[in-house]
């Protein structure tokens, strides 16, 4: 950012009255930024695929279109220079140490107050990750240094498989996936081939599963 009047925010939350809330408090303490808003993950990439750059990401993780941490993902994986901030009701910290783990730049309390929120948004355009006060790791467990593991797989893949992998996650079938993406079946086998060698599991199946391991799904129902 080269000052304040160049930086531009991307509030990615299909909530109207939290995307005010929001931008109230990034006025707080950017008075000049300019504020996007978006209510899904895929119009935020949209926007973010056009030719005005964006400072920081402001994203909800109970989005519409994406489970768990899906939406985090699938922006680390085509933006990795732009810095992502979660803002979320769940406040757990094993949801917290998760996020971090995919490359959040910070994590916000959606119970914050607008104060709290503002000087979480300069600790990060500092360059620092923002945690909430009093937030502690969850103590390491057995399968702490696999999930790390399958998270460096993860962010092997493609956007391409990426998105692939996340209908594989929705049950859809090879000519379902071709479809929508508007390729071949041909194509849509050798993605399905390349993301079980990245991942290092055998089957489509295997993979759902161990990626699913990952979300914390009970903590997001």
């Amino acid at each position: 950012m080269t000052g304040q009047e160049s930086a531009r925010f991307l509030i990615i939350d299909d909530h109207p009255l939290f995307r005010e809330a929001l931008q109230s408090a990034v006025q707080l303490e950017y008075p000049e930024v300019e504020t996007v808003e978006a209510r899904t993950v895929s119009e935020a990439l949209g926007l973010l695929s056009g030719p005005k750059l964006f400072d920081l990401a402001l994203l909800d993780l109970s989005i519409p279109g994406v489970h768990g941490f899906e939406g985090l993902l699938q922006l680390r994986t085509r933006h990795p220079q732009l810095p992502v901030v979660i803002v979320s009701g769940h406040e757990e910290p094993k949801i917290i140490s998760e996020a971090l783990s995919y490359g959040a730049a910070g994590f916000i309390p959606k119970s914050a107050r607008k104060s709290v929120l503002a000087a979480a948004i300069r600790h990060v355009m500092e360059g620092a990750i923002y945690t909430p006060e009093g937030y502690g790791a969850p103590a390491d467990d057995c399968d702490s240094a696999d999930r790390a593991e399958m998270v460096r797989r993860l962010a092997t893949l493609t956007p391409q498989q990426l998105r692939v992998l996340q209908m594989l996650r929705q049950g859809m079938l090879n000519k379902q996936i071709a479809y929508e993406l508007q390729v071949g079946e041909t194509t849509v086998k050798a993605h399905v081939s390349e993301i079980l060698r990245k991942l290092n599991v055998y089957s489509r199946t295997q993979a759902v599963i161990e990626v699913s391991k990952l979300d914390n799904a009970d903590l997001f129902r």
